[in-house]
């Protein structure tokens, strides 16, 4: 199989998904002008991270792993289970290293334990909170079993960050059906830095909560963690942020986060956070626009049919439908338009793990 990787948004999301499904099924994909709409194209630090960790897991022959490569052939063995521990080295994402590699250890033979180093709060990717708060609930409703620890925070530039996990296989992922808005149970949130004066969290939290307060949602419970270096959660460098949820009557989860930097006013971040939230809420559409294009992967794999209305058709979610199409052949529609509201249906394949009797 071979994938265009200038297709659709052109990111390295391409590259990670095609060799995540590559894994999970034991085909070969050959994956060509990665990350052409990038400056510069090619490998970054980050991907050879990701593509290294499903490459052991795997026990995969890789061609073209190296810095700036354009083009990589991934040829999978069987999957290995046990406990891992990969390093990005620097502050790339440990969220993302850690979407790629959940497909591939929920259908392998045993129960798998996995601790990924990095980045844990990045401006271009989902947060160690996303992915326990609104990830991890979402595909466990398609029979998923494990859990994701946030040791330690990680910020630009050194990274540093820990993730660990516990994941058990299973035989098939059962359909999804996220489509009920219903209404807001309630809204709640952690405010967070890391080095830096505790009034930096207050303010984010106060921001944040006057502005959903004003959108009529009340008072939002969100925890403060001003973290010193004397906690061992605390980040290896400054660095702060807000993350906000909101628990709808249907069980879906929707967010809004923001991060700081040297400049920007606390009160921006927290505001930022809240209307990025109220934006998601006002669609009256259940599946947040950050996890969308997270889901795709599990409904091509499922049994049955699949059916999801997100709070926005993100060009990730469109590129995330694409490459699952091609590789694993399940069916997908989607009833709506770029940046808008949009329902998507899938007929899975129906996958079962080969390891297991």
């Amino acid at each position: 199989m071979k994938i265009d990787g200038s297709w659709g948004e052109g990111g390295g999301q391409i590259l990670r998904v095609s060799v995540a499904l590559a894994a999970v099924m034991g085909e070969p994909v050959e994956v060509y002008n990665v990350r052409s709409k990038r400056s510069p194209p090619g490998l970054r630090p980050q991907h050879l991270a990701a593509v290294k960790a499903l490459a052991e897991i795997a026990q995969a022959n890789v061609i073209g792993l190296e810095r700036g490569s354009r083009q990589v052939r991934f040829v999978p063995g069987g999957l290995k289970t046990g406990r891992f521990s990969f390093d990005a080295g620097t502050a790339a994402s440990t969220t993302l290293i850690f979407q790629s590699l959940m497909p591939v250890m929920i259908f392998s033979g045993g129960e798998s334990s996995v601790e990924v180093r990095g980045g844990t709060n990045n401006p271009l990717a989902p947060t160690a909170e996303f992915l326990r708060t609104v990830l991890l609930p979402s595909i466990a409703k398609q029979g998923f079993r494990g859990v994701v620890e946030l040791v330690r925070r990680g910020f630009y530039p050194r990274g540093g960050g820990i993730l660990r996990s516990r994941i058990e296989p299973i035989g098939t992922l059962q359909s999804l059906e996220m489509t009920e808005f219903g209404r807001v149970n309630r809204v709640f949130g952690f405010s967070y830095s890391s080095k830096l004066p505790s009034h930096i969290v207050e303010r984010m939290a106060r921001s944040a909560t006057e502005r959903l307060r004003d959108a009529g949602y009340g008072e939002a419970q969100i925890v403060l963690e001003p973290l010193q270096p004397k906690d061992p959660k605390c980040a290896l460098d400054p660095g702060c942020g807000i993350i906000l949820f909101a628990e709808l009557s249907s069980g879906c989860i929707l967010s809004g986060d923001s991060l700081g930097k040297l400049g920007k006013p606390a009160e921006k971040v927290g505001v930022e956070a809240a209307e990025g939230l109220l934006r998601q809420l006002r669609s009256g559409a259940p599946v947040d626009e950050h996890l969308g294009d997270q889901l795709v992967v599990y409904m091509a794999l499922a049994r049955g049919r699949s059916v999801i209305k997100a709070t926005q058709l993100t060009l990730h979610t469109a590129t995330c439908v694409h490459v699952a199409q091609e590789i694993t052949g399940a069916k997908f529609g989607v009833d709506g338009h770029h940046s808008e509201p949009a329902t998507i249906t899938c007929q899975g394949i129906g996958f079962r793990n080969r390891f297991l009797g």
